[in-house]
């Protein structure tokens, strides 16, 4: 079952990954199937993750988005967490994100 809807844009190096609903471990295979397309554009430099419309993320969805800091970082992208409000700054907060992810 799937619980976050992913809409992948890219305007000219920067590429926006925005999610909506629940980013939990059954986003997995649709998370990877986003950023994966932007991580072989060769014309991308920054992913901007957009978690303004995300109600819930669990430590599986932190997992995944330090996975994707590992992958940008091998092929000298940048990465930044956007629009985060609620819950999800908490969660943020609490893992101390604010210390590996540029979040704005």
């Amino acid at each position: 079952m799937s619980t976050v809807q992913i809409k992948t844009s890219v305007e000219s190096n920067n590429a926006k990954i925005a999610m909506v609903g629940r980013f939990d471990f059954n986003s997995h295979r649709q998370f990877r199937e986003a950023y994966q397309q932007v991580l072989e554009n060769p014309e991308v430099k920054e992913i901007e993750i957009d978690l303004g419309a995300v109600d819930y993320l669990d430590s599986s969805a932190l997992g995944m988005l330090l996975l994707l800091r590992e992958k940008t970082a091998a092929v000298h992208k940048s990465m930044a967490l956007t629009n985060c409000r609620g819950v999800v700054q908490q969660v943020l907060d609490v893992a101390n994100f604010n210390k590996l992810f540029t979040i704005r």
